[in-house]
């Protein structure tokens, strides 16, 4: 009943393997879960340039809208301030 020395040098060499087995195994399924979640990363970081490039793209547009506002703004005043003139004829 009693395991030799011969014996548990085997049992525990067995032992070894299985749990490096093991743990080998499980390193390749969070090697693929990673590349998973790296992936989407990529993704989001694509999306998150694309709107900071269409964010900043609108707002030049608004900033040159709001520039010709000002200028158009100008020449109302000029007008409303210029003295009425009497229709002819």
């Amino acid at each position: 009943m009693f395991m030799t020395k011969q014996q548990m040098v085997t049992a525990r060499t067995l032992g070894v393997a299985l749990v490096t087995a093991v743990s080998l195994a499980s390193c390749a399924t969070y090697k693929e879960e990673f590349a998973g979640i790296n992936s989407r990363l990529d993704q989001l970081d694509t999306r998150v340039q694309g709107a900071a490039q269409s964010a900043e793209s609108a707002n030049q547009s608004a900033q040159q809208a709001n520039q010709r506002l000002d200028q158009i703004e100008g020449r109302v005043q000029r007008l409303e301030q210029a003295p009425r003139r009497t229709p002819r004829g």
